[in-house]
């Protein structure tokens, strides 16, 4: 079983920075991909940002050139920075991991941009 907790959310005026950082337990994290979701009120659940096991990053169209996601295997956690911040970047940010067919999240995390 994989536990996933996600620490670093909070309040940020628009373009400033904030880093999410995701621990994970288990034996599977650097096999495994891993991504940041974002859900903000009234809207579904989208992908923000993913890191292949080999290092390989995708990011939605709203976040690219803003957000970097980064891994360290040896500490088992992934994180999202996050610069340049805009209100419309205020959601409830999850960490998710994902090794073959097993899916797991963590707790979310409330990130709001305001001023």
């Amino acid at each position: 079983q994989v536990q996933l907790v996600v620490s670093g959310g909070g309040l940020v005026q628009p373009g400033g920075s904030l880093r999410l950082s995701c621990a994970a337990s288990g034996s599977i994290f650097s096999v495994s991909t891993m991504a940041w979701y974002r859900q903000a009120p009234g809207k579904p659940r989208e992908l923000a940002a993913a890191i292949t096991s080999g290092g390989r990053t995708n990011f939605a169209d709203s976040v690219k050139g803003r957000f970097t996601i980064s891994r360290d295997n040896a500490k088992n956690t992934v994180y999202l920075q996050m610069n340049s911040l805009k209100p419309e970047d205020t959601a409830v940010y999850y960490c998710n991991l994902l090794w073959l067919i097993d899916n797991y999240w963590s707790q979310g995390t409330q990130v709001t941009v305001s001023s």
